[in-house]
C-alpha cells in the first residue's frame, strides 16, 4: 500500500530545554522522504537557545515551521500540546518527542498506516548512553539495525513487506508512548485532546490513548516501520505520578471519552 499523497500531514514535536537532541531530530526530517506539511514544535517553557536553535533552522530551510512556547511553570506537556495542535491545519498529525531521530522513511511510513478509524504506534529504538553522548558531539544520526550502541535492536529493522504481515491491534491503552504516534486531528478534537491536568512526568500519553479508545478508535501498532531512535536521557522525576494516575484510573472507570480541561480549555 502506497502513502497518500493527498493526505496533509503535521510532525508535532514536544520539547524542553534540550536544543542538543533537539538538533539531532530537525536534522532528521531534513532526510525524510515524505517532508511533512507543517512542523509544529510545542515547546514548554525551554530557554533562548531553543529559540535560536529553531530560528536558525527555518532561516536556512524552506519548511513550514511553527515554534509554540509556554512559560515554564513545571512540566506541562499536555497544555503545550493541546496549544500546539490549535496551530495545525493538517488532517493527519505525528507527534514525536524532542529526543527522537526519525528513519529518513519515518513519514512516508506513518503515511501507509493512516487509516480512518485507528490510530497509529510506531517503533522506538533505544540508544544507549555513550552512543547518545557520541552523535550528540558527531551530529551524526545514520542507524540501521547493525549501527551500534542500540538496544532493543530488533526494533530497528525496517521491512515494509513484515510490518503488513506482523502489524498488531491491541485493545487496551497500556504501553502507549507519545513518544512516536499518530492519529487525525479530527479524532483529536472530538476526545479534546489531552487532559490538561496532567502536571509532571508521566501518564497523559495512557490517559489520552484510553478516551481514543473509549470513542470507538483502534489502536494500530507497528513494527518495522515507523521508526524512531530515542536518544538516552536520564529519567524525569516522577514525583506527580500518584495524582497523574489517579485521573488515569478514572478515566478507564468511567470509560469516560472526552476531558473537561483538554484542548478547548487549552
Amino acid at each position: 500500500m502506497q502513502a497518500n499523497p493527498t493526505i496533509s500531514i503535521a510532525l508535532l514535536i514536544s520539547t524542553y530545554n534540550w536544543p542538543e537532541a533537539l538538533e539531532l531530530v530537525l536534522a532528521g526530517i531534513l532526510k525524510q522522504t515524505r517532508i511533512p506539511d507543517e512542523i509544529i514544535i510545542a515547546d514548554d517553557g525551554s530557554r533562548e537557545e531553543t529559540k535560536k536553535l529553531i530560528e536558525d533552522f527555518k532561516s536556512r530551510h524552506n519548511l513550514n515551521i511553527k515554534h509554540i512556547w509556554q512559560e515554564d511553570k513545571g512540566f506541562r506537556k499536555s497544555l503545550i500540546l493541546n496549544k500546539a495542535v490549535k496551530n495545525i491545519t493538517s488532517s493527519y498529525i505525528v507527534e514525536i518527542d524532542g529526543d527522537i531521530i526519525i528513519h529518513p522513511h519515518f513519514i512516508a511510513d506513518h503515511l501507509k498506516a493512516a487509516e480512518h478509524g485507528f490510530f497509529i504506534q510506531g517503533s522506538r529504538v533505544m540508544i544507549k548512553e555513550d552512543k547518545a553522548r557520541e552523535i550528540l558531539k558527531t551530529k551524526e544520526i545514520n542507524f540501521s539495525i547493525f549501527s551500534s550502541g542500540l538496544y532493543s535492536r530488533f526494533n530497528a529493522l525496517r521491512s515494509p513487506f513484515l510490518s503488513r504481515l506482523i502489524t498488531f491491534i491491541p485493545s487496551n491503552p497500556f504501553h502507549i508512548k507519545a513518544c512516536n504516534i499518530a492519529f487525525w486531528r479530527k479524532d483529536y478534537i472530538s476526545i479534546n485532546g489531552y487532559d490538561n491536568r496532567f502536571e509532571g512526568w508521566g501518564g497523559e500519553d495512557y490517559e489520552f490513548a484510553a478516551r481514543l479508545l473509549h470513542s470507538g478508535i483502534k489502536r494500530k501498532r507497528l513494527k518495522m516501520a515507523a521508526l524512531g531512535f530515542h536518544i538516552f536521557h536520564n529519567d524525569n522525576s516522577r514525583n506527580n505520578t500518584l495524582p497523574n494516575d489517579k485521573i488515569y484510573r478514572k478515566t478507564i472507570a468511567d470509560k469516560s471519552i472526552t476531558t473537561s480541561q483538554g484542548y478547548t480549555e487549552a
